[in-house]
């Protein structure tokens, strides 16, 4: 039996552990850090390091590393061990405010966007104390943000955290203006809900397209895919299940609170959802949960796929972002109330995040843009690469009568009778839900869609907590200045709503219609990596980050190189993997099977002319035709590569080239080798099929 309370953070350095095991005037100084956002003196440093060190020794650590996310979309981690040499020979455990604050990990090989140089290799790693350390298979990990030696930043963390303070001196500056002064600081909250698929770990290693990219670049459709949604919330598999449970234990004793489980749309998928928490630890706690994902997995001889479109014909994989406000006192900023068209402050952080989604859309698509998810958006599985925000019915006729001064008479929400005396009367809601927009608005909080499956999730959130800073710093900065505040904050409402009302849109997101539409709003449609990339460097987001002081021009200009080489090598990774397969597995394949369809055919006439062979004959004729074909789109691949290489230099030229003409070619080249599948022996097919990788666990 699992004793859940009991193994609850076992693994981490959490507020227990510290009340328990620091001095109170330690404990209180790293409190006030935490909660407050406060600096934290060196001397306390170093009894929170003494402090962490016991108990990592408690807990079997021998070594501790500075856990940080660099540029890579990955974790990053260099192991150094508690031993001293105490001059006899022998060792003792040590480790120190010094070692705690900081580390120096070689940042030359980490993605820095031209903003070092191979040869410069020094780079600092800075402890974030607002996330706990945590025990890990021996090694002390404690969160930290990684640097360069001129200062520059290059992960993730450190915008995120610039961002978290930006946001919240600005929503304390609108908060001040309806008398809340008392308020120390706006926390952002995320709930990041995690998709992935499961797989047999033997079918995984017998295919080099999983093994190298993450996805298949080779599967025809299995006769059944999705198409009777009987895997959706169905009945959890047993080796599914002992996953799952596996799982939950794992994740709950390190601190994630792990509350939801289900099966997903397409066969063989999943999802986890946590409780929300702060977003700097719920960003740590995602990439900490995609890495148990993968190891829980491998215990129990299964792998976790965690790409974007892993299987082609079913549903992708995504992450829905979940984002709240919420101050120190405990209220959320995004509660409507019961009377929504009555609560001004509400409205007035409504206005300001509809204005950023609207003003910014550029950013908040980028923010999701990677190669793996271009396969999703817009694809019926997952919101379209058009930006617009759902309200909802009930809020959306509040926003519709301040635009055009009507009454506002609220709909009187009924009760649910369901016709049958023992089933208990439901109340309804004030609205559906629009699982088709990419920015809907929930209850209490907003929903970021577009999200991918692998993404580490500090992109989207920098963008939405700089984007709304930023319309906040502007509100503030008008209504500051006014006299009749309470007549001002209404007519600022209302002129926002009026003049961003474009940027609404309660219907069917996946329809042409909505397209149509969208393009008649002035809405930006990028549907590809390199077309919403480019928008990194507008002067319009330059100045917004950089006023905002979340990153500077330089910083900004190495994530647009960073992300634009990135896409480029993904796709020539994949392109190289399709050549190797169809060279080495699937020509070889096809050609011996069509020669023992010949011999069949040659030894029937053999024994007997009237014997048919017409079957033969057809199947002999379309798999040849079909190989030769694919022959020569293997060719073409291959001269469209080395065309690629000659672009290298203009890194914009060079993703474009690998979206529009390396991408055409691999599509190409896929659908003639599916069909081939289709028509091949399947004792002769060189890799696991689509049924036996969806429906074989």
């Amino acid at each position: 039996m699992v004793k859940v309370p009991e193994i609850f953070g076992s693994k981490v350095f959490n507020d227990d552990v510290m009340k328990d095991r620091l001095p109170k005037p330690a404990y209180k100084a790293l409190k006030s850090t935490i909660e407050n956002g406060e600096t934290l003196d060196s001397n306390i440093a170093n009894a929170v390091a003494h402090a962490m060190k016991e108990w990592a020794i408690e807990m079997g650590c021998t070594h501790y590393t500075h856990w940080f996310q660099p540029l890579t979309g990955v974790t990053a981690e260099k192991h150094d061990s508690f031993i001293t040499p105490d001059g006899d020979g022998k060792v003792i455990m040590t480790f120190g405010g010094k070692e705690l604050i900081k580390g120096e990990p070689d940042a030359s090989s980490f993605p820095s966007g031209g903003i070092r140089a191979t040869f410069e290799a020094r780079g600092y790693t800075a402890w974030d104390p607002t996330s706990p350390a945590f025990a890990k298979d021996g090694t002390l990990y404690i969160p930290t943000a990684f640097a360069s030696y001129t200062g520059e930043v290059l992960d993730k963390k450190t915008p995120l955290l610039r961002s978290m303070e930006r946001i919240s001196n600005e929503a304390i500056r609108i908060l001040k203006l309806f008398g809340k002064d008392d308020v120390k600081r706006v926390i952002t909250n995320v709930g990041p809900e995690q998709e992935y698929f499961l797989i047999d770990k033997e079918m995984y290693d017998a295919r080099p397209d999983l093994i190298y990219t993450g996805r298949t670049l080779f599967g025809a459709k299995a006769p059944k895919g999705q198409e009777l949604d009987d895997h959706y919330f169905g009945s959890i598999k047993t080796r599914v299940k002992q996953f799952m449970a596996e799982l939950d234990k794992e994740l709950w004793s390190y601190g994630i609170l792990a509350k939801t489980k289900h099966n997903e749309v397409a066969p063989s998928q999943h999802e986890i959802a946590p409780v929300f928490t702060t977003t700097n630890i719920a960003v740590d706690q995602n990439e900490l949960m995609m890495e148990i994902l993968k190891k829980t997995a491998e215990k129990l001889d299964l792998v976790c796929l965690l790409h974007e479109k892993p299987f082609a014909g079913v549903n992708g994989s995504g992450k829905h972002n979940n984002w709240s406000l919420v101050t120190s006192d405990g209220e959320n900023l995004l509660k409507p109330g019961k009377k929504p068209e009555e609560n001004i402050q509400f409205l007035l952080f409504l206005a300001a995040i509809i204005k950023g989604v609207d003003e910014y859309q550029d950013l908040l698509r980028l923010s999701v843009a990677s190669a793996g998810n271009d396969h999703r958006l817009g694809a019926n599985e997952a919101p379209p690469a058009i930006m617009s925000v759902f309200l909802g019915d009930q809020l959306d006729a509040v926003v519709h009568s301040l635009e055009f001064g009507e009454d506002y008479e609220s709909e009187k929400l009924e009760n649910m009778e369901l016709g049958v005396e023992v089933l208990p009367t439901l109340r309804m809601d004030t609205t559906d839900r629009n699982r088709t927009s990419p920015f809907a608005f929930t209850g209490n909080r907003f929903e970021f869609r577009s999200l991918g499956s692998s993404e580490n999730v500090a992109g989207p959130n920098i963008m939405l907590n700089t984007i709304v800073a930023q319309e906040l710093k502007e509100f503030a900065d008008h209504l500051e200045t006014v006299k009749d505040k309470k007549r001002a904050i209404k007519r600022l409402i209302v002129s926002t709503f009026k003049k961003h009302d474009r940027i609404i849109f309660n219907g069917d997101n996946y329809s042409k219609e909505w397209e149509a539409e969208a393009e008649r709003r002035g809405l930006l449609n990028l549907k590809c990596v390199p077309q919403a990339l480019k928008y990194v460097i507008n002067e319009k987001n330059i100045t917004l980050f950089t006023e905002n002081n979340v990153l500077t021009r330089e910083e900004l200009k190495a994530r647009y190189d960073v992300e634009l080489e990135n896409y480029s090598k993904i796709i020539n990774i994949e392109a190289l993997t399709m050549i190797d397969m169809a060279k080495k597995d699937i020509i070889p394949a096809v050609t011996e099977y069509i020669k023992t369809l010949t011999d069949t055919a040659l030894a029937k006439q053999e024994l007997s002319t009237d014997i048919p062979i017409v079957l033969e004959k057809k199947i002999i004729t379309d798999l040849s035709q079909n190989l030769v074909c694919f022959g020569d789109k293997v060719i073409e691949l291959e001269n469209d590569l080395e065309k690629a290489g000659e672009l290298s230099e203009d890194i914009q030229a060079y993703a474009d080239f690998y979206h529009d003409v390396v991408l055409a070619d691999m599509e190409a080249l896929r659908a003639i080798g599916d069909k081939m599948e289709s028509q091949t022996g399947s004792e002769y097919w060189p890799y696991p099929s689509y049924g036996e990788m969806l429906f074989g666990v």
